[in-house]
């Protein structure tokens, strides 16, 4: 899938830009969420579009050592869930501002950790020379988009908890393994853009 046909796909059948919906995992909520914005990002790389992932330092007291993207809680200060996502990728990866495309918006998530994710996806515009914040990032890479459109490398195994079954999606991808949150928005992205499988 080139840049062209991902625009065309996700045009189609993304939700309205900086509109806030439901999660689609629901369960009782207990205590109030955390808000939350990620920037789903994808660069073009030889005409293949790359989604970013970072992983997350083992000292971290939310979610150590495990793949997510770039993103962090809504601060007072934030005018949009976008703006949350966009000031925090630049803070973790030093991702300019103004080499990235907001597109849209995914279904938000709610998380047992007490996060309610708003995925901001989008498209970086121009190369840029990461710059990691230690103290929030181990190490950023990319995953080809063709490789997780591929619906056999996109799982999903139920858990119980307090009597009720709930899915956990997870994808390996050689050394790295995403689970949980991030697996799920990448699940819901590549639902929406394939056309042989159902929007959800």
């Amino acid at each position: 899938m080139d840049l062209v046909d991902f625009r065309l796909r996700f045009n189609l059948h993304s939700l309205p830009k900086a509109h806030h919906f439901p999660s689609t995992l629901s369960f009782e909520v207990k205590q109030p969420l955390r808000k939350a914005a990620v920037l789903v990002a994808l660069s073009s790389y030889n005409d293949q579009l790359e989604l970013i992932l970072t992983r997350r330092p083992s000292h971290l007291r939310q979610h150590p050592g495990q793949i997510s993207f770039p993103g962090g809680k809504v601060e007072k200060f934030d005018l949009s869930f976008e703006d949350t996502a966009l000031r925090e990728a630049q803070e973790e990866i030093g991702l300019p501002n103004k080499h990235v495309e907001v597109i849209g918006m995914l279904h938000d998530h709610k998380t047992f950790t007490g996060f309610d994710i708003t995925p901001v996806v989008s498209i970086i515009s121009k190369p840029f020379t990461p710059v990691i914040d230690p103290g929030e990032v181990d190490e950023l890479f990319t995953i080809p988009l063709s490789f997780l459109l591929n619906s056999n490398n996109r799982h999903i195994q139920y858990f119980s908890r307090g009597g009720i079954e709930y899915p956990v999606h997870f994808i390996p991808y050689g050394r790295y393994f995403i689970w949980g949150a991030t697996a799920a928005m990448i699940d819901q992205l590549c639902r929406l853009l394939s056309q042989d499988e159902p929007l959800c």
